[in-house]
This record gives C-alpha cells, structure tokens and sequence, in this order.
C-alpha cells in the first residue's frame, strides 16, 4: 500500500502539471477509486455506459486489478476460517478440507466468469466474482503443492507446457477474444504449471535463464514497475510534446524501471523488512496509516478538481470572446479571402471542456426518452411552438452521432417554432436489421435485445406521429448488422435505411439524413490537436482515410427521391485532399469521434441553409 499510495499521489501531480484540465475528472474519479479500491468496480460502469466509451486512459486506470486483489482479501480469509471451523466438526484433515472447499469455490466462479464473460463482456473483465476463480487457482498451487512431489523429468516438462500456454495466450489473444471466460484458463493454468514445476526447487531447462540476475532484478522491482508504467504512458505525450515513438518509449521504459528500483529499495523495502524483523505492528497504527494515505489522497485529488472546474469557466469565457471574432470557426470556411487558409490557423482552446460536450441540451426541454422501453414509451420534447396550433412536428433520431447534431437542431426548432421531438440509443443502428455489434465486437445478448427494440420502437412511433421532418444520423460505419443476406455489410446497412425511410415517406415526412463528419480518433491520436495546437495542420488526415464510404450516402443515392434531402457539411471539416481536426482557431471535435458543441454552433447557419 505505501508504495501504491506514493504513485497515485505522484500521479496526480503529474496529471495536474502534464495533462489538459478536461482530462482532470475522469483522472480524480479514477485516483479517488483506486485509493479506496473499487477502481474495478467504476471501470465496469464505465464500460457499459456508451458516452464513456470514448474518454481517454487516465494515470490511475491500471489500478483495477489492485481493487480486484484487496476485495478479495477481504473476504478470501473468511472462507478458509469456515472451512477450517467445518473440518474441525467434521473431524477431517484442515488441509484436505481446505483443498476441497477451495476447489469447489474456483470452480463455481469459473462458471460464473464464463457466464458473464458470454452476456456481459465489458462488464465482466473488471467485475470481482469473474476473476476470483483466477486467484482460487493460486490457492490450489498453494495447498496441492506442498503435498505433491514431482521428478526432474516431470518438472521441466510441467515448465515448458506452462511457459507456452503464458506465451500462446500472449501472442494469440487480441481485442476480440471473449475474456476472461474459457480463454483466461489458458494463461492461468500455464503460470500454474511453471510455479508447481519450480516448488520441487530441482534444476529446470529454463534456471540459467530465469536465475540470471538481469532476471531477479525485473521480477523484484515487478510490483513497483508495474505500478509506474503506465501513468509515465500516459503522460509522455505531454511531457514530450509529440506522439509516443519509440524514442520516447525508450525513455518512459528507462524511467519506469529506475523509479521502480527507487521504490523497492525506499519504500517496499523498508516496510517489507520492519514486518521481517522485528515483531508485527499494532492493527491500530497500520490502519491509522491507512486511513491517512487515503485523506491525502482525497484531498489533492479534490484540490485538483476544484482546479479543473475553475479552469473550465475561464475557458468559457475566452470561447465566448473568441467566437464574437468573425474570422473565427467554421464560417472561415466561406471567408477565405477575408481570413485567410481556414485549416491552418492556432488553436487557443484545444482542449473542450465540458460546457462544449455535444450531450448539451435546453434546459427548457424534456429530455425523458423512453422508447427504449416499447411503444408505451416516449421520446424526449422540446416544444418551442408558442401553442400555435399549425406548429410542424420534427424528430431527430439515431446514435450519439445524431446526438452531436442537436445544437443546431435545436436553434433551428427555436428559430421556426417547431414541435421538437428526439431519441437517441448510443452505438445503436437505426435499420431494419439484426443487430451484430459495434467496432468489431459482437454486441452481448442483452445489448442487442435492447438495440433492435428500441430500432423497431422508433421506427414505428415516427411513423405514427406523422412529422413533416425526420432528422436522422449514426455512426453506420462503426456499427455491424445482419439482414441474413450475406451480401457486403454496406449493401444491408443501406437497404436496411431504406426500408425504414420509405415507411417514414409514406406517413408525410420529408427524410433529412445528416451524412456523418470525418472520423477522428480512428484515424489519428484523440490528442494530436491538443499536442499540435499551433500547427494544427500536423493533425491532417487523407480525406479518403478520414471519410470511409458511408451507408448513409448509399441509401440516399439508392432512394433518389426528392422526399430525401441529405445533409452534408464536410466541406467545413476537410479541403480537397485532407481534413483537419481544426477549422478557424476551433476544434471540430469534443473527444475521439463527436463534433465539439461550439463548431456545431459555428455551423447552424449552413446547416439551416440545406435543410431549406
């Protein structure tokens, strides 16, 4: 724990001195959950919620395992002692019982680990009773190794099957390996094999290696170096100004390990040997110290979010001065001659807090949308008619990519006094299809209940409501469906648009599909602007790169009907040749694939223009 808490106080500093203020809460949030160790438990909430999906790793992230191991030894202790109180009514051997109710509990986690890992991924990589099982395997090694013997032969045989089931896993699991579940049995039955095989301390065909003092240096300074890795990651960029290459990483390596010595030798160490020693400390003092650490903690981590919002109100205020500037946003865009190159311009404020977040909406509305729920639900309103009956009725559905569409909506329903009405489902394609997952990952059970209900739900309450507009937008090109075709993702995506429009044409309503804006964090680093806020043309993207074909502009040629009006604004995202992640002085984008609020502010004139 000392050494732990040394590193989450030094990580804050270094977010407070490297890091851009908007990164600061999710950065306290995070050094709050790890000081008090649920780290695991916020990342699994995280992990479900769409709108953090595309929040940047913070300096504390790696902690969640940290969580996992001290949940787990508050309760791990509990089990044995009743298991040791059943073996003495019993009149049974404590070891034997103990092997057994071990066993017993391993392989029940192991199942429910499988479960959740099957229904609910994302969760179920940092949620405590998945991994549980992991640590149950352990204590087997522990309580079936010290009654087992084993020859030489056995031994390196035994080591060798361990070392390649640890290197397998390694090379063979990706991104889209369903884990933990079955796959995480692979990495945790080879370390298994290696510490059984090494306990018979019998020369084994890989001791010269793993012995060599190069060897024992990084496996004793393991802990601290891993403990220091990753907030050095993370802030590297910042502290270097330029991307990760491998010069940099060279150097975040050399200084990971030398404060990791710094720490065993000066913290782990010290505290290792006083319990060495000398006589056990009180329970008291330990906790005591404890509960200091954690106030510490807590208290700069609560003084550098008392910072962040501070910084964020005075960016407000310079964003509202810099907007009055007429040579300033998108409108450059048609001011060239008067402005100058739109694209190359300083950024002031890189970094958008968030009073820019596309997720703003009217304080005047209702944002209750419920048509996740079936046809007894409703969506969220806004009505801005002033009860005139004539008032028209607009909708705006989709993902959170017709979400970031809403400022502009929303002064044009003011503006025109329209009956405002809207539903968003994040991640969620809105088509007449099976829906398979988002980014490569296959959508869990329950996700793709919810996603097509909610589709079929929308589609259906639009077309009761008979709306003279339909706004609608989503991130086609990162969502996957199945019609059963078997045709190219693109040809379904399109018919299964289509299909819905036309129901949607039919009820009186003219189809406004919003063509989606360059892509941004798939493309480049989510941070070059803020790396490159004087040069911001180092963050240009091939304009082939950055606008992949979409579904939305086929369904749309495919339709051909003047009963379909797409609206398309690249021209203010990107030239002939590239685009950018800047336009006039501001950044087009919030976080790694949403506009940022101000730049659709910037664009409300021109997109009112194409839907009229």
């Amino acid at each position: 724990m000392p050494a732990a808490f040394l590193v989450l106080v030094a990580s804050l500093l270094l977010a407070g001195t490297a890091l851009p203020y908007n990164r600061w809460p999710a950065t306290v949030q995070e050094v709050l959950g790890s000081a008090f160790y649920i780290e695991n438990w916020l990342l699994a909430a995280k992990s479900v919620n769409y709108s953090a999906m595309n929040d940047s790793a913070t300096v504390a992230q790696h902690f969640w395992s940290l969580s996992v191991e001290e949940q787990f030894y508050l309760f791990w202790p509990l089990i044995l002692m009743g298991l040791y109180i059943v073996s003495g009514k019993m009149r049974k051997s404590s070891q034997g019982v103990l092997l057994a109710g071990v066993s017993v509990a391993t392989a029940l986690t192991f199942v429910c680990s499988v479960y959740l890992t099957a229904v609910s991924p994302s969760q179920a990589y940092f949620v405590t009773q998945v991994r549980v099982w992991e640590f149950g395997i352990g204590a087997i090694v522990a309580l079936a190794g010290s009654r087992t013997s084993f020859g030489a032969r056995t031994c390196n045989v035994g080591s060798l099957a361990g070392f390649a089931l640890v290197l397998a896993s390694a090379m063979a699991f990706g991104p889209h390996t369903e884990f933990p579940g079955w796959a995480a049995m692979v990495p945790a039955v080879g370390t298994a094999l290696v510490i059984l095989s090494g306990s018979a301390e019998k020369q084994l065909w890989h001791s010269r290696l793993t012995g060599a003092k190069p060897v024992q240096f990084v496996g004793g300074i393991s802990y601290s170096l891993y403990l220091w890795h990753w907030p050095l990651i993370v802030v590297a960029p910042y502290l270097a100004g330029a991307d990760l290459n491998a010069g940099i990483k060279l150097f975040v390596l050399f200084s990971a390990v030398v404060l990791a010595w710094l720490t065993k030798v000066f913290i782990e160490d010290r505290w290792l040997d006083r319990g060495v020693n000398t006589s056990p400390s009180p329970a008291r003092p330990v906790f005591l110290r404890l509960a200091v650490g954690m106030t510490v903690i807590a208290l700069m981590a609560l003084g550098l979010s008392a910072l962040g919002t501070q910084k964020a109100g005075q960016a407000r205020l310079l964003a509202e001065k810099l907007a009055a500037n007429p040579c300033q946003g998108p409108s450059v865009v048609d001011r060239v001659d008067e402005c100058g190159s739109p694209f190359t311009k300083p950024v002031a404020l890189p970094n958008m807090a968030l009073t820019n977040s596309y997720a703003q909406f009217p304080d005047e509305c209702q944002n209750d949308n419920t048509l996740a729920d079936g046809l007894s639900g409703h969506p969220a309103s806004c009505d801005f008619s002033g009860g005139d009956p004539k008032s028209e009725t607009v909708w705006l559905v989709g993902d959170s990519h017709a979400q970031q569409w809403q400022t502009a909506v929303f002064e044009l329903a003011k503006e025109r006094q329209w009956k405002l009405k809207w539903s968003y489902f994040g991640g969620c394609p809105l088509v007449d299809a099976s829906y398979r997952g988002y980014e490569g990952q296959v959508a869990d059970p329950a996700k793709k209940a919810s996603c097509e209900k909610w589709s079929q739900t929308v589609a259906t309450a639009v077309e009761r409501d008979k709306p003279s507009k339909v706004f609608v937008s989503m991130f086609s090109t990162g969502e996957q469906i199945e019609d059963g075709s078997g045709r190219p993702q693109l040809a379904q995506y399109a018919d299964g648009l289509v299909k819905y429009w036309n129901r949607w044409i039919d009820a009186g309503a003219l189809v406004l599909p919003i063509f989606d804006p360059p892509q941004n964090g798939s493309v480049r680093s989510a941070d070059c602007l803020a790396l490159h806020a004087e040069n911001p043309v180092e963050c240009a993207v091939l304009k082939n790169r950055a606008l992949p074909q979409e579904p939305l502009k086929v369904a749309v040629e495919k339709m051909d009907s003047p009963r379909v009006r797409p609206l398309d604004l690249t021209r203010y995202f990107c030239d002939d040749t590239n685009c950018y992640s800047a336009v006039g002085g501001v950044s087009i984008y919030y976080d790694a694939d949403h506009l940022n609020r101000e730049v659709v502010k910037g664009l409300v004139p021109m997109f009112a223009a194409q839907v009229d």
